[in-house]
């Protein structure tokens, strides 16, 4: 096993056994069997090893799930795709509940954590087939990153079958969503391509006077 996934799995142990926020950096380099030294080249801080173990479970997913080609509607495919991560999740419940409760009370911690889910789920969007592009993408990934935040405040609560019917009710909210947002851009969209021409209209404008002024008053090296 590579250094960092024995980082990864001594963290998880130590996190199951004991609340995270106790645990310290030297407890990780311990019983991972690294050097303090090496663990600081292999990750920065606590959080990066989360992140570290995110990044994990997105291959795992990524490599068992492929919604490509698939003729099931979209939220059929997500949540396939999100049952997959839950399930990679299982094993490591109690760890994670506690690495949760640490990053609740860490507002920073929490919105750099908050980062990887979105990125993680910008993965899981990808695995299922659906687009994430754009302003409208980037309200899907948000929403998914919290919708993904209380389904997992369900498992932590009340079990496997419990998160899943969270999932699924979570996933139908978030479809409604991005409908609504869809047909607001649909009727934005107009609007914001005429104030692109304008601006790139006034900007040209601007450059063109700027390059007339430039003739009047030559570059010193000129």
């Amino acid at each position: 096993m590579n250094p960092r996934d024995r980082v990864i799995d001594a963290t998880l142990g130590l996190a199951a056994r004991r609340e995270f926020g106790d645990v310290s950096l030297t407890d990780i380099a311990h019983e991972a069997g690294v050097p303090l030294a090496d663990l600081r080249d292999l990750f920065p801080s606590k959080g990066a090893i989360v992140g570290g173990l995110s990044r994990r479970i997105d291959r795992q997913v990524l490599e068992r799930v492929s919604a490509k080609n698939s003729h099931d509607p979209a939220r059929d495919r997500l949540y396939e795709v999100l049952r997959a991560r839950l399930e990679a999740l299982e094993p490591h419940k109690d760890a994670l509940a506690s690495i949760a409760r640490w990053s609740a009370r860490d507002p920073l911690t929490g919105s750099a954590l908050n980062r990887e889910t979105v990125n993680s789920m910008r993965y899981m969007l990808e695995a299922a087939d659906i687009d994430c592009d754009g302003t409208v993408g980037s309200l899907k990934l948000q929403g998914l990153a919290l919708a993904w935040g209380r389904v997992l405040d369900a498992w932590f609560e009340n079990g496997f079958s419990f998160a899943l019917e969270t999932l699924d009710r979570e996933i139908a909210r978030g479809e409604r969503y991005v409908e609504h947002v869809e047909d607001f851009a649909r009727v934005t969209r107009p609007f914001a391509d005429i104030a692109n021409r304008l601006f790139e209209i006034g900007g040209g404008g601007f450059r063109r006077r700027r390059s007339s002024a430039d003739d009047d008053y030559p570059h010193p090296s000129a």
